[in-house]
């Protein structure tokens, strides 16, 4: 293990400023540990990243669980656009969602938007949720076999559904089936829907 010399110093301040690596990733390189990164680093003053920064560039460099369409035929483009505007409408979208979330009560707008997620989001089927959203008085495991029929999400890949009691009895009925969200934990795919929406929403007021 040869030990660090004064001329590496640049050579380190690019690989963690430059290239975003961690100490542990500049002392692989080195052949040294981490903790020998960090004490060359304080004797040369080099700055450690605070805890946002650090964060930031772990989200950055974190690999996307889900491979976009890049060959969209004219129908593609449709579906897109389908998917983009259910999710505009009826997804969560608050600065701090960390997921895509759209809830709808309509069996069919929730094919759609499932088809767009799979065709043209190209999610990975395992990282897929489903959350219902029911009364009481309703029959919740015939409306989780419903639902995951036909989403074809299974049953063990919905979370633990929020049973409603204090609902007025007129209020009965309105959802035959519940609300389902359909929810899927990767921001990066969030922010790539929020850019879509944002680019059509331009287009259709200019």
């Amino acid at each position: 293990m040869a030990p660090l010399l004064p001329h590496d110093v640049e050579k380190i301040r690019g690989l963690y400023y430059q290239e975003g690596l961690n100490a542990s990733e500049i002392g692989e390189k080195f052949g040294v540990s981490m903790r020998v990164i960090y004490c060359f680093m304080e004797k040369h003053k080099i700055l450690r990243r605070k805890g946002r920064e650090q964060n930031a560039l772990r989200f950055k460099n974190k690999q996307p669980s889900f491979t976009l369409t890049t060959d969209i035929s004219e129908e593609d483009e449709k579906l897109k656009i389908a998917g983009v505007m259910l999710y505009w409408a009826e997804g969560y979208q608050s600065d701090t969602a960390a997921m895509v979330d759209f809830a709808n009560s309509k069996p069919a707008m929730i094919l759609v938007f499932l088809k767009f997620l799979r065709e043209i989001c190209g999610i990975r089927e395992e990282k897929l949720r489903g959350f219902l959203y029911a009364h009481s008085d309703q029959n919740i495991a015939d409306l989780i076999k419903f639902w995951s029929d036909l989403t074809k999400i299974p049953k063990e890949h919905f979370t633990k559904p929020y049973i409603r009691t204090d609902f007025r009895k007129e209020q009965s009925g309105k959802m035959k089936y519940g609300l389902l969200h359909i929810r899927y934990c990767d921001k990066k795919l969030l922010l790539v829907i929020k850019g879509w929406i944002e680019k059509y929403s331009e287009y259709l007021y200019t």
